[in-house]
């Protein structure tokens, strides 16, 4: 952090001084004005007529106003023209003018004063030279020179100590200026780093919910298919032997792939673990996040993920757990985002899911419809032919809640609930290029 001017005041100074130093610096100045002061008092009282002791009274008095210059150098510096025609305080005059040119006070007042100084200096040099010069027997001097000396002189006297001040009063304001914005983009920067982190919080959050997500749409319905499977084999075992061997191979291909799936996940979370804390988590997350999408997509499958184009091959696996599946699709397949075919493909996998866990040996039909710049889905069951029967499959209840965003991040449209009949429905529509968020349309 910066040093700033509170800080060096808290540090201890004694009244106004900032520094310690700052005040013997002006003692000592005060102290060396005022003996010169009362050395040219002597003469000042010897030419007046007056006491000795009051011409060095009057030079300790005025010289020893230095000491208040950091307080009030117009007044010092008006001292200073005051007594210039007794010919005493050069040192006072010098760093008053100084003092008043590197300070804060107004432009304007640095002039006058700097002009009425000059003034002053001009008005006694030119009347000490006509003198000196006057003195001199005999001498024949142009009327130009007394006037031009005169000047030369109380502008070398006057000019240096100003322009001076007028560069150290700009420097200083200048690195005061610098130190501001210093401590500005230092606060910039830590308001920053700040906003990063909870940007950051937020993106490791939104992660963790897309992975569950894939997590959930990847492993649920294949564990799903598998314990509906082995709730067949259980009842075919002794009636259908052959059936039963069948149903048994299906659910260890099916755990074979849930396997493999799952190890492609934590294996992914297993490696940004051994990356350390320097990625802070992102990393592993938005690994996870992709290791997720890719399994879904099944050896074999497009990159972008599972597209309507493999429906059949969804509700195929559904017709061999046992459940009547009808597929029916309306006008002709378009090109869609890769997302939007996901998200379609989703919403009927976890749909028939739920078919599965909730109304088991119910029938489903599957809708597709294409329409001009969008796509429509839905899949409805019947109502199951025994209340609480079938596998008896565990919920989490997060399969509607994870279709639902789904839809509404692509600027969609999701309902879902019972039919009059004693189903489900779940329906949805797509637009064919992802748009902004459609929470507000559900």
């Amino acid at each position: 952090m910066t040093t700033t001017g509170e800080e060096h005041r808290a540090a201890g100074g004694p009244w106004w001084w900032e520094r310690r130093r700052s005040a013997v610096l002006d003692g000592g100045l005060a102290l060396g004005s005022a003996l010169e002061c009362a050395v040219e008092g002597v003469g000042f009282a010897e030419g007046a007529g007056l006491p000795v002791g009051i011409g060095v009274l009057l030079g300790v008095v005025a010289g020893s106003v230095l000491v208040v210059r950091r307080r009030w150098p117009v007044a010092v510096v008006l001292v200073a023209i005051a007594i210039t025609p007794a010919e005493m305080g050069f040192l006072l005059a010098t760093v008053g003018l100084y003092t008043l040119a590197a300070s804060q006070v107004p432009r304007r007042i640095i002039g006058v004063t700097t002009g009425m100084s000059l003034a002053a200096t001009l008005i006694v040099t030119l009347m000490r030279t006509h003198q000196g010069v006057g003195d001199i027997a005999g001498s024949r001097i142009d009327v130009w020179f007394l006037p031009l000396m005169s000047v030369l002189a109380s502008v070398a006297m006057t000019a240096p100590p100003v322009l001076l001040g007028l560069y150290v009063g700009a420097r200083r304001r200048l690195m005061e200026s610098l130190r501001d914005r210093a401590d500005s983009l230092e606060t910039e920067l830590q308001l920053l780093a700040e906003r990063a982190e909870e940007r950051a919080d937020w993106a490791r959050g939104e992660e963790r919910t897309r992975i569950a997500r894939e997590m959930h749409d990847v492993v649920a319905h294949r564990v799903s298919l598998m314990v509906v499977h082995a709730a067949a084999v259980q009842a075919v075992a002794l009636k259908d032997p052959q059936k039963a061997v069948k149903n048994a191979a299906l659910v260890g291909d099916m755990g074979r792939q849930a396997l493999t799936e799952l190890r492609e996940m934590l294996g992914v979370l297993r490696a940004g673990e051994a990356l350390g804390s320097s990625v802070r988590g992102a990393v592993p997350l938005a690994a996870v996040g992709v290791a997720a999408a890719a399994a879904a997509t099944r050896a074999g499958a497009a990159e972008d993920g599972p597209s309507l184009a493999e429906l059949e091959e969804l509700l195929g696996q559904s017709r061999a757990a046992g459940m009547k599946v009808e597929l029916s699709v309306q006008g002709e397949a378009r090109g869609y985002a890769p997302e939007v075919e996901q998200t379609a493909y989703r919403v009927v996998q976890e749909a028939l899911t739920n078919v599965h866990k909730h109304a088991a040996g119910a029938g489903a039909m599957v809708r597709v419809a294409h329409r001009e710049g969008e796509v429509a889905m839905q899949v409805e069951n019947g109502a199951p032919p025994v209340r609480g029967g079938g596998a008896m499959l565990p919920s989490g209840g997060n399969g509607l809640g994870g279709m639902r965003e789904r839809v509404l991040a692509l600027g969609g449209v999701f309902v879902s609930g019972e039919t009059e009949a004693g189903g489900f429905r779940v329906s949805a529509v797509l637009p064919a290029q992802p748009g902004p968020s459609g929470a507000g349309r559900a």
